[in-house]
């Protein structure tokens, strides 16, 4: 809080004393290998202030000077970066809204993505994944408006809402021949970050996080504490658009036991920060592999790339979206901010995620396990001389009682059927008994 306070001051004034003391201030950017003179910050201001008495003085309709300054200031943030963005007086309320209490929306982090307002993740069990969105579908409208040159903020303020109310999302998805449209309920979003199963047949752990909040790295160690002896784990980042820092550099903790997790490196030296194990990592020894797709992004990329990197995890899936940017929302007075990138995140190796993303060791393209199609077996039940008889002795109570325990027993253990409906995970898991079988030694080696 402090921080965010302190940036917020030194924002503030380095804009006053830019306008007016500007042209007396001396240059002393160290990253920059070009030295402006005082001249050319004087033609720079003349540039601009001629620009806005010409519009003043000859544009069609009558537009005052505050709003063409509020236009000037939306311009340059946005020409940035896809992320930087000036929040007036309505989208700093709205984002405090996001921030600090419930609203209503849809369930899904988007982003910019080679111009396109793209979906980077719909999170579970929320309207937008209950709906079919999928992680790299482009958002050509909202309501009938389209969003070409439309900014995220402003995207997001329109999807969010009270919720039971709807709207329209016209998407472009790459299998699909023409535009898809959904109609969608908004809902209070209210997401369990971490879900945990046993892998049937084996002593593997499946654990999905599905966003980063304050719980994450507690949850998985409540989880793995429970789940007992294990051999292995399966960590699920697919559609994880993200979230909070310090708890990807918690998770990470867990299981890297020294050096770099990861970095961020500004223009200011207050930007620069590394963030190291803790060298306790209680689970620095157990094998890894993790799954990741083009919803993986921001903090689910600095794991998977960390435990990449210090070769702890083996990465299955596709590659991640590539958000490696840090934003600051940075208060210009008491009703407006701006939100400005202000770092970027380097991995241990020193490789940047930003528009490059995470690239997996094994690429596996999602879809169910290819089946023998060709295979004809006959069954117990097809044959002529099967126990009609007997099977019409057994009630229907009895069969609803196996159902159910069955249905409970599946819910807490990843069956056959879902591994052979998800081809990742199978990839995941077989390189996981891979793993095991080559850091097994057999007797012969342990004897000499």
């Amino acid at each position: 809080m402090n921080k965010y306070f302190i940036s917020g001051l030194f924002v503030s004034f380095l804009g006053v004393s830019l306008v007016f003391n500007g042209l007396s201030a001396k240059e002393n950017d160290q990253n920059s290998h070009q030295v402006e003179t005082k001249q050319q910050r004087i033609d720079a201001y003349n540039k601009l202030t001629k620009v806005i008495n010409t519009i003043e003085a000859y544009y069609v309709d009558n537009v005052g000077i505050n709003e063409i300054v509020d236009k000037a200031i939306e311009g340059l943030l946005s020409n940035l970066d896809a992320h930087s963005a000036y929040l007036t007086e309505k989208k700093f309320k709205d984002l405090k809204a996001q921030t600090d209490g419930e609203f209503g929306g849809l369930g899904i982090t988007v982003g910019m993505k080679d111009g396109a307002l793209t979906v980077i993740a719909p999170l579970d069990d929320t309207p937008a994944s209950k709906a079919g969105l999928k992680a790299g579908d482009v958002i050509l409208k909202i309501n009938d408006e389209s969003t070409l040159n439309m900014s995220i903020d402003d995207a997001v303020n329109i999807m969010r809402g009270k919720p039971k109310t709807s709207l329209k999302l016209t998407i472009v998805r790459k299998t699909e021949a023409k535009p898809l449209e959904f109609n969608i309920t908004r809902d209070i979003i209210k997401v369990k970050s971490v879900h945990t199963r046993k892998i049937d047949g084996t002593k593997f752990l499946y654990v999905r996080v599905n966003s980063f909040d304050k719980n994450v790295t507690q949850s998985v160690v409540d989880e793995l504490k429970k789940a007992g002896n294990i051999t292995g784990i399966v960590l699920d980042l697919r559609n994880n658009p993200g979230g909070l820092l310090n708890q990807a550099v918690d998770l990470s903790n867990l299981f890297i036991k020294k050096g770099l997790i990861v970095s961020q490196k500004g223009k200011i030296k207050e930007e620069n920060i590394e963030y190291k194990a803790n060298g306790k990592a209680p689970y620095a020894s157990i094998p890894i592999v993790v799954l990741i797709n083009g919803g993986t992004a921001s903090a689910s990329e600095i794991v998977s790339g960390a435990l990449q990197d210090h070769q702890r995890a083996l990465i299955v899936g596709e590659e991640s979206f590539g958000k490696g940017s840090v934003q600051v929302v940075l208060p210009i007075d008491k009703n407006e901010a701006i939100k400005l990138t202000t770092a970027k995140y380097y991995l241990p190796s020193g490789r940047t995620i930003q528009a490059v993303g995470i690239k997996p060791d094994i690429l596996v393209h999602p879809g169910a396990v290819p089946q023998n199609e060709s295979t004809f077996e006959i069954k117990e039940a097809d044959l002529r001389n099967h126990l009609e008889n007997e099977l019409e002795k057994v009630g229907s109570k009895v069969d609803d009682k196996k159902d159910e325990t069955k249905k409970a027993q599946e819910q807490k253990t990843i069956t056959q059927k879902d591994i052979n409906n998800d081809i990742q995970l199978k990839s995941a898991i077989d390189a996981l008994k891979a793993w095991n079988i080559i850091k097994t030694p057999n007797k012969t080696e342990t004897s000499k």
